[in-house]
């Protein structure tokens, strides 16, 4: 910038102009540095989702050798240490050493960019992982990573740390004639996944439905090592998308009974190395139609989930519109003088499933989130055309239903306009906001928020009790409109609905029209459904959640819906009063009550800890008694565990439970080497994986005189995550040798002072949680919250509303939970009584708080 503009009155800008830049300043990111130091380029944001994400890198592998013919069980283990396996009986990662680059060609394959067996070698044909960097990207962003394959009659495995190998690849093992396969063991690295590192099995079983819906004749199961008992679900479906279909429909109206199915194979010419070649690329589709007023479409190429869509969605998109515009016009069921049936006219109340495989794919992104190949909108919409306009005529009646639906629904979307418009004008007489809403004074949306408060109780106290800048109420009278049983004409015709669209200001439905939803109008960007916690309060945010949901998917998605968390319980000690939210916090203020009174020493009078290092000492306290719970669950002892380290130097990596008729034995083992060595020696006691009869026809298990025996083995992650807590107790001052004494006091906690000082000696680490716990309880009464219209406005804003106290749930709709989010509104909303009272009876042993 010249002096000239500065003196004109522009201001100058520091642009930093005066740093060097030469090639000193150019670097170069070998490896897998780069996924480290860019993590969102390869797997998204390193958030819960792009955690997940890891999960399906290694899961699309495995995915891989069943498309090609080798793969019939994958199984999916969340262990207690928070790691994660991935085991399928693949063929096996190879593990011959690579002649080009001179290392085992499974260590090439986990630690290069852009290394596999998906580039057109002959290894696949059909692949979901095409860009070579997905479990190597995992293997990046892992704490440590560990592969064992399992080929040629023997156990191979490597094991890495960050990306780099810390244990070259080595024979551990033997596998049992004709067992092949890989398994993938990881645990994520915290310092990149800062928001967490805990894999949801919700998340991940909607993932592996769908994968087991495309891919019929696979078995995968999914359990969960962190709880007792531990959690399982199998997914096997013979019938493929046909079932997905028809479970996608479940529990609603269906318009044609059996769903229609589609499949095609079409020749497409591509262009590799600069020649032109055919490609060969299967189209399944499967549609059926129900009396709701939703579409659900979903996309898979080559089983991985499309979530944006891309050129097969709107390939089947466009030559559905046509099909049946065409039938309709060529016998008569529209004039010639009416208007055409839009898009959104056909597609209304349709569940579809798309799915192509098809030797190379592209994608938008490494996510796969959109598929881009433009040669495929024209043949799937080729193979859509020609198959749905032979079925309609061959199927007459169907048709006419499907077309009798769609023009119904264009009708209602007139209507709907009409309605949107009067709603629109009727605000804009007004003045634009409703009577009853007591708006805020700040314009901006990004600072504003809107309460919606059940009742004209709790919004008086709102009302009193909100920051006026900022926060918005709007109460609402009685109950909404259930929508999941009403079109959106109807809906609109709803006071309290019209009241909140006018509120939020953006509109409401989908569409091009005016009056329809459009995101940049929303006037605050926090939507706050505020009910009490009772069963009213919980089916009034239960119809809100379905009519956003339903009608504004838009502002769900984009995050700006929440749910208040009053407080449940009240804690009241020496005056002083707090509140709660659940009882997991209810234990964490306990224990920090108990902190302000104790004082924590070793016994040796070496060490007196501080309030700050206590609090610290019992945080880690929580999470080892965790895993010694999960252990014991296993057979495992911790006082076993620390001899083993004794005696060895390190932790066990695994627990063997023995049964012999009445009586159980329980073993430790330091590494896999000496697993595989007593395993051998003991054949009939150990079974890796479940053999097949033909396998045990080959080599049958030795006959054994006497009491059967059998052996239960258990990968001890519970030890790895005990080893890690207890590196963290000694850098607080609590070394190794003061965990656990069976002869001589540990430690003192120190209660009171003075004549009134009592002290308490404790033997075992774990002692000091338990013990601190039970002092908190003292003098402490606590008192189970009601609910919000019954607090004055003051204790409203204090505890619900405050910015700076406050805990808000957040609303997620996404393509994880879309689904399942879809069949639950059906469920409990939808006219269907029946699964409504199957719901109610398979979950009433689990209702926590009962409002009678």
């Amino acid at each position: 910038m010249t002096d000239e503009n500065h003196e004109a009155g522009i201001p100058k800008v520091d642009t930093g102009a005066q740093q060097e830049y030469s090639a000193a300043q150019i670097d170069k990111l070998e490896g897998l540095e780069a996924v480290r130091k860019r993590p969102g380029m390869y797997i998204g944001d390193p958030d819960e989702r792009g955690l997940h994400h890891c999960v399906f890198e290694v899961l699309d592998n495995s995915i891989d050798e069943h498309l090609a013919g080798y793969c019939t069980k994958i199984e999916i283990a969340i262990h207690v240490d928070c790691s994660i396996s991935i085991i399928d009986n693949g063929r096996g990662i190879p593990v011959d050493v690579h002649p080009k680059f001179g290392i085992p060609a499974v260590e090439l394959v986990l630690t290069n960019l852009h290394a596999g067996g998906k580039f057109g070698q002959g290894a696949y044909k059909y692949s979901g992982g095409l860009h070579g960097v997905g479990a190597k990207c995992v293997n990046a962003l892992s704490d440590w990573f560990k592969a064992e394959v399992r080929r040629d009659g023997k156990r191979y495995q490597i094991k890495f740390e960050r990306g780099h190998t810390i244990e070259p690849l080595r024979v551990v093992g033997e596998a049992p004639a004709g067992v092949t396969g890989t398994t993938i063991t990881f645990f994520p690295d915290a310092t990149i996944f800062t928001d967490t590192i805990e894999f949801k099995f919700d998340r991940m079983t909607t993932r592996l439905r769908e994968l087991a819906f495309l891919n019929p004749g696979l078995i995968i199961e999914l359990r969960d090592e962190r709880d007792a008992p531990h959690r399982k679900e199998t997914f096997y479906y013979r019938d493929g998308i046909i079932e997905f279909v028809r479970q996608l429909g479940t529990n609603k109206e269906v318009i044609n009974e059996d769903p229609i199915c589609i499949s095609g194979l079409r020749k497409v010419e591509v262009e590799y190395d600069g020649k032109k070649m055919d490609d060969d690329v299967l189209v399944d589709v499967v549609f059926q139609y129900n009396n709701t007023y939703e579409t659900n479409i979903l996309c898979f190429a080559n089983s991985i989930y499309n979530g944006d869509g891309g050129t097969h969605l709107s390939g089947f998109r466009g030559a559905l519109t046509r099909v049946i515009n065409g039938y309709a016009k060529a016998n008569g069921l529209l004039k010639d003088k009416d208007p055409s049936l839009s898009g959104e006219d056909v597609r209304e109340g349709l569940v579809a499933v798309i799915s192509v495989k098809m030797p190379n794919p592209r994608f938008s992104s490494q996510t796969k989130d959109k598929l881009v190949n433009t040669e495929i909108e024209g043949v799937v919409g080729n193979v859509v055309y020609e198959e749905i306009k032979t079925f309609f005529e061959e199927n007459p009646a169907i048709a006419k239903k499907i077309i009798d639906k769609s023009i119904t629904a264009s009708r209602a979307r007139e209507a709907a306009r009409k309605a949107r418009e009067t709603v629109r004008k009727s605000a804009l007489s007004i003045g634009g906001l409703p009577g009853k809403l007591a708006d805020c004074s700040d314009r901006d949306p990004k600072k504003c928020e809107l309460f919606i408060v059940e009742g004209d109780s709790a919004g008086g106290s709102a009302k009193m009790g909100r920051d006026r800048r900022t926060q918005a109420i709007l109460p609402l009278r009685g109950k909404v409109l259930n929508v999941e049983k009403a079109r959106l004409d109807k809906a609109l015709s709803n006071k309290e609905i019209q009241n909140m669209i006018t509120a939020i200001g953006a509109g409401i439905g989908d569409g091009e029209d005016e009056g329809s939803f459009n995101l940049e109008k929303v006037r605050y960007h926090k939507i706050v459904i505020m009910t009490d916690a009772d069963v009213d309060g919980a089916h009034i945010r239960t119809l809100l959640l379905t009519f956003f949901c339903r009608h504004m998917p838009q502002l769900v998605r984009a995050g700006y819906l929440y749910i208040a968390q009053a407080p449940l319980y009240r804690v009241i000690r020496k005056k002083k009063e707090e509140y709660v939210q659940d009882d997991i916090a209810l234990n964490r203020k306990l224990i920090e009550l108990a902190v302000n009174d104790v004082t924590l020493r070793r016994a040796d009078g070496e060490r007196t800890f501080s309030s700050e290092e206590l609090s610290t000492i019992l945080d880690v306290l929580v999470n080892l008694q965790r895993y010694i719970d999960s252990m014991q669950a296993q057979g495992g002892e911790f006082s076993a565990l620390l001899k083993h380290r004794e005696t060895c130097g390190d932790f066990p990596e695994y627990l063997v439970k023995i049964r012999c008729g009445n009586d159980e034995e329980v073993q430790y083992f330091h590494d896999t080497e000496a697993l595989a060595a007593f395993s051998n020696e003991n054949r009939d006691l150990f079974i890796f994986g479940v053999p097949s009869e033909e396998e045990l026809l080959a080599n049958p298990l030795p006959v054994r005189e006497g009491p059967s025996r059998r052996a239960l083995t258990h990968e001890l992650h519970e030890a790895k995550a005990i080893a890690r807590l207890l590196v963290r107790l000694e850098e607080l001052g609590i070394p190794g040798s003061m965990i656990l004494s069976e002869d001589a006091p540990l430690f003192e906690l120190v209660e009171g002072e003075g004549d009134k000082q009592k002290v308490v000696s404790l033997f075992s680490v774990t002692d000091i949680l338990e013990t601190v716990i039970n002092i908190g309880k003292r003098g402490v009464e606590i008192t189970r919250f009601k609910g919000l219209g019954e607090m004055d406005a003051k204790d409203l804003f204090k505890t619900t509303m405050d910015p700076e106290k406050r805990e808000l749930l957040r609303v997620v709709l996404n393509d994880d939970n879309a689904v399942r989010a879809d069949e639950m509104f059906t469920i409990l909303m939808g006219d269907v009584v029946e699964p409504r009272k199957n719901y109610i009876v398979d979950h009433a042993l689990n209702v926590r708080n009962l409002d009678i």
